[in-house]
């Protein structure tokens, strides 16, 4: 299990995700699931991974050698695709391909094809995009009126999202709102853990402002979990008893 958010607000572009990959309550370890893909100047992109380790890891090496254009012979990578739209396009064909080659081999050892995405970033001369990729290699894009994606274990830091997020915040704050969502992820499954790693990057400036690891015991993010949860202690004692009975 884990969770990847992606925040796309009008200033820019907050992805993160945790680390933790467990195959058993006695087999837990760390993998890095943020891939950062950077042209300074040019480009700058992050794919944020959730589902089987094997998939995820053959998608992303094979994005990153390259594929084969049969008609052109070109050597297709995310870095040379010519929009983001067609680098999402690359990463769903990707997807379908090691699905072919390895699907029957996961149906005979009955595990399932489960893996998905989340694409984000800008190519210079386009804007600023954010995609979520599923495991038929198909994908939708995020918008102004929901200017948010999450993959993996989402229910339990969606209602922050929901409630905090909108198109115009601060891209910074959009950052801590994204950390809230994840320490309420953390709070309630025991298989989201951290380090957690993250980026920041602002439109129009083709490269990453911040690429971050956040690791255990990390002063703002051990400062931000005690103030969100004093908040909610405090916001609750705050709301009058339900008016229901005759309670004293």
């Amino acid at each position: 299990m884990t969770y990847c958010c992606g925040i796309l607000v009008r200033e820019g572009l907050v992805m993160m995700a945790d680390t933790r990959t467990n195959a058993g309550l006695d087999n837990v370890s760390v993998f890095r699931k943020l891939h950062v893909f950077r042209q300074p100047g040019e480009r700058v992109m992050a794919i944020a991974t959730s589902g089987n380790l094997s998939i995820s890891q053959s998608v992303v090496s094979i994005l990153t050698e390259g594929v084969e254009n049969k008609e052109t012979g070109e050597i297709e990578t995310l870095m040379n695709a010519p929009t983001m739209f067609q680098a999402a396009q690359r990463i769903g064909s990707v997807v379908r391909s090691v699905r072919e080659m390895e699907g029957e081999a996961f149906e005979a050892s009955d595990v399932k094809f489960d893996v998905s995405f989340l694409f984000g970033g800008q190519i210079k001369g386009g804007r600023l995009r954010l995609f979520m990729i599923y495991s038929a290699g198909n994908f939708i894009e995020c918008t102004t009126d929901t200017p948010y994606l999450q993959i993996g274990e989402h229910k339990y830091g969606k209602p922050v999202l929901d409630r905090a997020i909108n198109y115009s915040v601060d891209l910074y704050d959009g950052l801590k709102i994204g950390l809230i969502s994840m320490d309420s992820t953390m709070r309630s499954n025991l298989a989201v853990g951290m380090p957690i790693d993250l980026l920041v990057a602002r439109r129009d400036m083709w490269d990453a402002e911040l690429v971050y690891r956040i690791e255990p015991g990390e002063p703002y993010f051990h400062d931000l979990r005690e103030r969100w949860s004093s908040a909610l202690r405090a916001a609750h004692i705050a709301i009058p008893r339900p008016p229901y009975a005759n309670n004293p």
